[in-house]
């Protein structure tokens, strides 16, 4: 009877828990037979296998093995949220939740939760750890032992981007088996063996370092935490919660684009009214730079005169752009600017231009200054002029600023408390909080961001909507002088992984691929035009630019007139069909509007698509303004052969789109009645 006793016992203390999709499709289940685990399945196969959880610290014991389950409680939730601007006005949050208390028999560090939401397109599970002994004003993490472990893998084809190297996101994708990962980014997507697609990620990235992922064992990624200078992972204190950890699934790969689970994990706008947020298309003296028209400091070549950038005005308020981007201005950029971030002033300005002429110039035509501030990763020297900078631009008017941080992966520069030069990572958790500080603080002066050379996005754009974009992957520049550019692939590529996290300022709508010469070769961008029309509807962002000269505009005024029609903030958005790496189309509907945009791109393949008009509005005539490749457009040697033509259809009615190697398709679909 004794042993009898035990077994019972034994078997008490072990517990499953569990919880289904509201639509039935994903199942997770938790569990603590030897250690507290979690495991997801999809129509009852295993996605995510067996995976550990739990927290260590410097001088705190482990949330390990000897942890079990306390108690549980579930929720489940169903509603409707609105975004200020984004890619759809309407959000459904459809989730059941589940809560986890986890104990140990221990004196010290010897409780946390873990909160677990389970949507149709995925799950997300965050720590909430709260005061006790052992763990309560000064908390140091060393690790977090999360694990993800991938359920056949064996087979799987993924989609990535190394973890900190020399740079900041800024890499050609990789597309490889699993034997091939080692340190990976988040958004890391895959398709497993049995053709389910699946990207992992986090949600709410705030006071906390970001998540990347180390593969041990074949299949095995572990959370690895982007350290401090000092090696210590986060520094924070009780009643702390970690970000969320996402596992987006699907059928498909267009499952994924069509997921909204990441900003469904973030909480609601803080900032109140934020009507002052202007989604919109913007030019710049930006390109000529990268090309070398121009310089960014000063001298005969300057591009961020006042003459220059008046010009520019003329130039957006004559077709329809909200903003003039203004690179240069600022003195700091004469000499190694690049690897001293400490000479920038914020607030002086070169003598050949002069801030208030140009913005009034501006203002009174309907076209806004946009400001740029370039820190080289110096964030000292930034963070101690930063008030008086976004004074500076308030007072001015200018309701938008291009930050940036162009430094190494490991080189952004701050000085202590104790007056020491110390180094740190783009994606650890004092940028983390950096970043965030210039939201708020520009936020104060109903000032918009666009973040360059950022931490990843994380769907913070719901809790902060100043934060209308940001770069955070190789963007249009590399075509200018990349080694390599960016290949065919690449924008077929950031769509299911890179901008499942949010927006991308990529800077599309090149018209001149010439100015390095033709050919595959050359640095250039490596498209037909008709596929930089096409961006502007996959690669989504409520700011766009367009991102060429002026004159090569005018040049070709047919083609532009789709840059001038095209919206940048939606009523709805619909990933139609695609595959990772090999094409994309989107659907979109124009904000409070009836007209939808259609942007289809490829790789390095021609192909054709068809397309079901299925998404229009029904008993409704719609005529198509189609911009699609020549039938002689092929991207290496004749990238400009673009047609243009006009037919009228209906939502019964299908459309065939031809994509010429590295191509694309623009159509506009105007309401008619």
């Amino acid at each position: 009877m004794l042993i009898l006793g035990i077994f019972v016992a034994a078997n008490l203390s072990a517990q499953n828990l569990s919880i289904t999709s509201p639509d039935g499709h994903l199942k997770l289940t938790v569990a603590d037979k030897d250690k507290v685990t979690y495991q997801l399945s999809y129509n009852g196969n295993s996605v995510i296998e067996q995976s550990s959880l739990g927290l260590s610290f410097k001088s705190a014991p482990a949330f390990d093995e000897s942890f079990k389950i306390a108690s549980h409680k579930k929720n489940s939730q169903k509603s409707t949220w609105q975004q200020p601007w984004g890619e759809r006005k309407n959000v459904i949050d459809n989730h059941n939740e589940l809560l986890v208390t986890f104990s140990s028999n221990r004196k010290k560090a010897s409780k946390y939760q873990v909160r677990f939401r389970l949507f149709n397109d995925g799950l997300g599970f965050r720590y909430e750890v709260a005061k006790q002994k052992g763990l309560s004003d000064k908390i140091e993490i060393t690790s977090e032992d999360t694990q993800f472990n991938i359920a056949k893998a064996d087979g799987a084809t993924a989609w990535w981007i190394p973890a900190r190297g020399w740079n900041r996101y800024e890499y050609v994708y990789n597309t490889s088996s699993f034997n091939s990962i080692d340190r990976v980014h988040t958004p890391f997507t895959f398709k497993n063996s049995e053709g389910i697609h699946v990207s992992i990620h986090e949600a709410a990235l705030v006071n906390y370092a970001s998540m990347t992922l180390n593969q041990g064992r074949f299949g095995e990624l572990e959370a690895d935490l982007t350290p401090w200078s000092d090696g210590i992972k986060v520094k924070t204190s009780a009643n702390f919660k970690t970000p969320w950890r996402t596992v987006q699934v699907s059928k498909d790969a267009i499952g994924l684009l069509n997921s909204d689970l990441i900003l469904n994990l973030n909480e609601p706008n803080k900032l109140g009214d934020v009507s002052w947020v202007e989604p919109g298309k913007y030019v710049g003296i930006w390109w000529g730079m990268h090309i070398n028209e121009n310089t960014w400091g000063s001298g005969e070549k300057h591009g961020a005169t006042t003459k220059e950038t008046m010009r520019y005005m003329d130039f957006a308020a004559k077709y329809g752009f909200s903003g003039v981007l203004v690179e240069g201005w600022n003195i700091g950029w004469d000499g190694s600017w690049f690897h001293n971030g400490d000479v920038f002033s914020f607030t002086k300005s070169y003598d050949d231009f002069d801030l208030a002429k140009v913005s009034e110039y501006g203002l009174q035509k309907g076209v806004r200054l946009v400001g740029h501030h370039e820190t080289s990763g110096s964030v000292t020297n930034y963070r101690n002029q930063m008030q008086d900078a976004y004074d500076l631009y308030a007072k001015h008017g200018v309701a938008q600023i291009k930050t940036g941080y162009v430094a190494d992966g490991s080189d952004i520069k701050r000085i202590d408390d104790q007056g020491i030069t110390r180094y740190e990572w783009h994606d650890g958790q004092f940028m983390v909080n950096e970043y965030l500080h210039s939201i708020t603080e520009a936020a104060k002066r109903k000032i918009s961001i666009n973040t360059h050379e950022p931490v990843k996005a994380t769907g913070l754009r719901r809790t902060y909507p100043n934060w209308i974009a940001r770069e955070g992957a190789r963007g249009q520049e590399f075509n200018a002088w990349g080694t390599p550019p960016n290949p065919p692939e690449h924008t077929a590529i950031l769509p299911y992984t890179r901008l499942l996290g949010g927006p991308m300022d990529f800077t599309p709508g090149i018209f001149d691929m010439s100015f390095n010469g033709l050919g595959d070769k050359s640095n250039r961008p490596q498209t037909t035009l008709a596929k930089q029309l096409a961006l502007y509807v996959v690669l989504y962002s409520p700011i766009q630019m367009a991102a060429d000269l002026p004159r090569n505009y005018e040049a070709n005024m047919p083609a532009f007139q789709f840059i001038r029609d095209v919206p940048t903030d939606w009523q709805d958005s619909i990933a139609l069909a695609g595959e990772i790496g090999d094409y994309v189309v989107f659907a979109r509907q124009e904000r409070d509007g009836q007209d939808w945009y259609l942007g289809a791109l490829t790789d390095e393949n021609a192909r054709e698509v068809e397309v079901n008009l299925g998404f229009l509005a029904k008993g409704k005539t719609y005529q198509a303004q189609i911009y699609r490749d020549g039938d002689n457009a092929e991207w290496k040697n004749n990238p400009y052969d673009i047609a243009i033509e006009n037919k009228q259809v209906t939502s019964k009615d299908k459309l065939t789109l031809k994509l010429a190697t590295s191509g694309g398709t623009a159509i506009r679909f105007k309401a008619l009645d």
